[in-house]
């Protein structure tokens, strides 16, 4: 779940450089947000609603004795985000089926031993329009792009330029009323993580520092709008919007990438999971 920029308020307003010990503990909470997302592969489909996609996040927490993040947060009641094509972010499950070409994001974040794993992705039900498959490949790019540009001695700028370029090459626009945020021991910590920017601008990439990248990419204008229930944004021209996102450590040489899929279901169209891919309900 990522931070609006009109509203931001972390629980830590300095940066934590987090140790090897921290690692360890993101590391698995990283590992179960991802292998929950991994199993969803296998669900969206027409016709399957996404109050149905949210009470599976929730069983899978409750099977491995964890907790969802979201679940009452900021008086939010639910325990994942299902974000449907021109829903930027934080869109609400509820009993509406899903439609033939539908594309949706599914942000989940579960609590681990008090550490946080953060992480969405892209899923398309039943068969995507072309229009559709190409937002989702940019976004996908721009979010390994992003990853790609962070190292220790860099700036986040150099993460949000290197999104910015691709998707503006690619005449897609990126959302600029959100960002990605640091995460660790709480939900949103310090820094805000900007997916547009200038390289060599902004805060010092250390090694320990952890965050997400999650930008979200819009097949339109990059403008977006609350709803009235004051969590749904969406895009003000009813364009198509897609995210992606990783939560990432800074380490000596490089990021560390704690949300990767343990059955390399990393973007549609996911293939069918490895027998032993995931332990999800042990």
């Amino acid at each position: 779940m990522q931070d609006s920029l009109a509203e931001i308020t972390h629980t830590r307003d300095t940066i934590v450089l987090y140790d090897a010990d921290a690692f360890a503990g993101l590391r698995r909470a990283g590992r179960y947000a991802a292998e929950c997302l991994d199993q969803l592969a296998d669900m969206v489909a027409p016709g399957v609603t996404t109050r149905a996609i949210d009470a599976f996040v929730y069983d899978f927490a409750m099977r491995n004795g964890i907790v969802p993040a979201t679940l009452n947060y900021r008086g939010y009641r639910h325990s994942t985000c299902t974000s449907i094509n021109h829903v930027v972010c934080h869109g609400i499950p509820n009993d509406k089926p899903l439609r033939d070409g539908d594309i949706l994001n599914i942000d989940v974040t579960f609590v681990v031993d008090g550490w946080h794993g953060d992480s969405s992705r892209m899923y398309v039900a039943g068969t995507a329009k072309r229009a559709a498959e190409r937002l989702i490949d940019v976004t996908y790019e721009c979010l390994m792009l992003g990853i790609a540009a962070a190292r220790p001695g860099g700036r986040l700028g150099d993460i949000g330029h290197a999104i910015q370029t691709h998707a503006e090459a690619e005449r897609c626009s990126v959302v600029r009323d959100f960002c990605g945020h640091g995460v660790g021991r709480s939900f949103h910590e310090a820094p805000n993580v900007l997916h547009y920017g200038r390289p060599g601008e902004g805060i010092l990439l250390k090694p320990g520092m952890v965050f997400t990248i999650e930008p979200m990419i819009n097949l339109g204008r990059p403008h977006v709008k609350l709803l009235s229930d004051g969590w749904t944004a969406v895009t003000r021209d009813r364009s198509l919007s897609a995210q992606f996102e990783h939560m990432v450590g800074v380490t000596e040489t490089g990021v560390e990438v704690f949300t990767l899929s343990p059955a390399g279901r990393h973007k549609p169209p996911y293939g069918t999971m490895p027998q032993g891919g995931a332990h999800g309900g042990a």
